[in-house]
């Protein structure tokens, strides 16, 4: 059974950093295609980033120039590291693999 958690949330100020981190166990992530998406309150889940293969990545547009998605396979974890974050990138984060979700990290940003 593939389960993830997602880890790596808080509380940070506009324009600070955070780096959540998705880790599985029973399946490797290493080249699995890793998906990040988020919901904020009342709204819908959006996707955010995917990376495929080894290194292929996509980001939404919300997303690009500030965030970077990437995977350490000697750890076997998917990261989002997140820059200049605003006040609307507060969301629930959640990494997906297939059809598995983990239960999410907050952001919160807010100063």
């Amino acid at each position: 059974q593939v389960q993830l958690v997602e880890s790596g949330g808080g509380l940070v100020q506009p324009g600070g950093s955070l780096r959540l981190s998705c880790a599985a166990s029973g399946f490797t992530l290493s080249s699995a295609t890793v998906r990040w998406y988020r919901q904020a309150p009342g709204k819908e889940r959006e996707w955010v980033a995917t990376i495929a293969n080894i290194r292929t990545t996509y980001y939404a547009d919300s997303a690009k120039g500030r965030f970077t998605i990437s995977r350490d396979n000697v750890q076997d974890i998917v990261y989002l590291q997140m820059t200049n974050l605003k006040i609307e990138d507060t969301a629930l984060y959640s990494c997906n693999f297939a059809n598995n979700w983990g239960k999410g990290t907050l952001v919160t940003v807010s100063s």
